[in-house]
């Protein structure tokens, strides 16, 4: 049962292998976390490690409705009621540092247009403060000294999220938001030193780094990837070269680990990708700890550590809809009928404690757990 082992994450110590992956929920008013968050991730505390949901580090950085911020002190008081309750019951928790770039729009900056590494939009529909979905805007392109002052802001969240209690931060790199914006050749059109050949493109993830290395040691500090694999319109001519770099960068800079989204077609993201063993990229290229993230089962889950692959996993729907999903794995291994509640997409995004805080643990009957939820 190597996904329920125990894993030494720098100076972490985890009771097992399962990662709840950062997941947002859009219930935060004001970018403060709700009152229902410690409880909710408290619920979750079973994992080996919870990763908080992306938590922008400047308001510029947001391009969702009601996500948390980690740049003011009423945002760092309600992250300590999280931390305190989920250190008291025993878990360990990283908060994950965002800026979404273009992946906005002007609705949540006074009119101002999102910024981007280059004035190109990003596809799909952006989601307005009221839930609306619109056409992304053509963002501004960030000048030398926004892009300055942008690091500036990561450093400065993550000297917040000490101040909150956490005991790891994750750098968001992935989902196709602003260190990827810069990372991959088809969003990053620049010509000046942040753009252009690939040292050059991986500068502004290397100077964020950089930030977040001031605040932290490198070894309670991960990133998160996902390989320019088409998220929000992000491609990258040459992901093996690009993200196997970027790898290595953060290899060098001694982070404990890298969390990799491997392109899968739930998330809409293997256009181009095709054959790219996203996770092994990691393996090959990172010293540090591996997390695989996406779409993977507890079967799945097993077979990629015992492999060797990833030293853990990464878990987001089933550990929202499954608070105790760790409990469940280990009955489910053990040959008993633990079965998983199923997750609710209606309640995903916004609302309150439906869907957050109200999902049933398993009471150790073999089917009635499954029901629970449509009975209540």
């Amino acid at each position: 049962m190597s996904l329920l082992s125990p894993f030494a994450l720098g100076p972490l110590l985890l009771p097992n292998r399962v990662v709840l992956a950062p997941l947002t929920r859009s219930r935060h008013a004001g970018q403060v976390p709700t009152d229902l968050a410690p409880t909710y991730y408290a619920q979750r505390a079973g994992a080996g490690l919870l990763i908080a949901e992306a938590t922008q580090v400047s308001p510029r950085g947001q391009g969702y409705p009601d996500t948390p911020g980690i740049y003011t002190d009423e945002q760092v008081e309600a992250w300590r009621g999280v931390t305190d309750l989920v250190h008291a019951v025993g878990g360990r928790i990283a908060l994950q540092l965002w800026h979404v770039g273009r992946v906005s729009h002007s609705s949540y900056h006074g009119g101002a247009r999102p910024v981007a590494p280059s004035a190109i939009a990003a596809t799909g529909k952006a989601m307005t403060p009221d839930f609306q979905m619109v056409d992304f805007e053509t963002p501004h392109a960030l000048t030398a000294d926004e892009i300055a002052e942008t690091v500036g802001q990561f450093r400065h969240g993550a000297r917040l999220a000490r101040q909150a209690g956490f005991d790891a931060v994750e750098i968001h790199g992935a989902n196709g938001y602003l260190v990827e914006q810069f990372l991959s050749s088809g969003s990053n059109r620049r010509t000046d030193a942040y753009g252009g050949p690939v040292e050059h493109r991986l500068r502004f993830l290397h100077e964020v780094t950089e930030a977040v290395l001031e605040e932290w040691p490198a070894d309670r500090v991960g990133a998160r990837l996902s390989f320019g694999a088409g998220a929000n319109g992000v491609r990258d001519d040459d992901p093996t070269e690009t993200f196997g770099a970027a790898a290595e960068m953060l290899s060098d800079a001694g982070l404990a680990y890298l969390h990799g989204i491997r392109p899968n077609a739930q998330m809409g993201t293997t256009g181009g990708l095709d054959g790219l063993d996203a996770i092994r990229l990691l393996r090959d290229h990172f010293g540090g700890a591996v997390i695989a993230n996406a779409g993977f089962d507890r079967e799945q889950g097993e077979a990629i550590v015992d492999a060797g692959a990833a030293d853990l996993v990464a878990y987001g729907r089933p550990f929202l809809a499954n608070p105790d999903l760790p409990i469940r794995f280990a009955a489910q291994a053990a040959g008993l009928d633990a079965p998983l509640n199923e997750p609710d997409p209606a309640t995903f995004y916004g609302g309150g404690a439906e869907g957050y805080t109200d999902y049933p643990i398993w009471d150790g009957r073999p089917a009635e757990a499954a029901d629970a939820r449509q009975a209540a």
